[in-house]
């Protein structure tokens, strides 16, 4: 069983087809997928979908392109938002000071808010970190420091990883997972690949961040949550293990992280 731990099923790509993209997803071994909230509306539209389809899961944050939006009463709506049952993380939150779309004290205060919030409902959080590493790691390591005692393998995910290996071996010891995409599969991705080479398997999880990221060969083609498949045999090769190996080790890290309640050994979900 694959576990996308990343995807964006309510976005209008799509909108005219999702329920082929999700028998796609479940023929090609996918067990579960995570739809993720970037801001009030999607997240509510992740809980929707998560309440209609078994095997979808949702998570409610607010984005760094969005945390200009993200006023007080806003938070307080996305921290009860994020008590619904089948919201498993908090995010996607953090930091991106490549777009610049919010600025970047404002970003700074909705991520530290944001983790806060799930710290106060003990839920893991999906992070962001785009041209930001340096701030990223110095407020996951205030806010480790000042969370209470928790599992390691619950604090959350570098989602799309993009740092380089310092960084990577930073979060890990900070209790995070690295979330790994369709650049994994990209010819010029040697420092990712290496990086994925390095990290101890039970640290990595697998994502699409469909409709982005698209991994090879499918590249310039809208993504979906079957692709998935493919950045699983790139990790295997890189780490010269089977697909096997690697499904399982990622399923079970992501069902460490976000508590899912699914059975790893049994068939992935049935369409319709």
């Amino acid at each position: 069983m694959l576990i996308d731990t990343h995807a964006h099923l309510d976005f209008r790509q799509f909108n005219n087809d999702l329920d082929a993209v999700l028998a796609r997803a479940w023929k090609a071994g996918v067990g579960a997928i995570i739809t993720i909230g970037i801001d009030l509306k999607t997240s509510r539209a992740a809980v929707a979908l998560a309440e209609a389809n078994d095997g979808i899961y949702a998570t409610v944050g607010f984005h760094p392109h969005d945390a200009k939006i993200a006023d007080d009463a806003a938070l307080d709506e996305l921290r009860d938002l994020a008590q619904h049952p089948q919201v498993v993380a908090i995010g996607e939150m953090g930091l991106d000071f490549y777009r610049d779309r919010s600025p970047r004290d404002v970003q700074r205060r909705v991520f530290e808010r944001q983790l806060q919030i799930a710290a106060e409902l003990g839920k893991p959080v999906v992070i962001h970190d785009r041209e930001a590493h340096t701030d990223t790691l110095e407020i996951l390591r205030r806010w480790v420091a000042a969370s209470p005692p928790q599992p390691a393998e619950h604090r959350g995910v570098l989602h799309c990883f993009s740092g380089d290996k310092a960084l990577a071996e930073a979060v890990v010891k900070l209790g995070f997972y690295i979330g790994i995409d369709g650049p994994v599969t990209y010819r010029n991705a040697s420092q990712l690949a290496g990086i994925v080479a390095a990290l101890p398997l039970d640290r990595l999880l697998i994502e699409t961040d469909a409709p982005f990221l698209t991994p090879h060969p499918h590249r310039g083609k809208r993504n979906e949550p079957a692709y998935v498949r493919l950045v699983a045999e790139q990790i295997a090769e890189l780490k010269d293990i089977s697909l096997e190996e690697a499904a399982q080790t990622t399923s079970a890290n992501a069902q460490a992280l976000f508590q899912l309640d699914i059975d790893l050994d049994s068939p992935p979900v049935e369409c319709c």
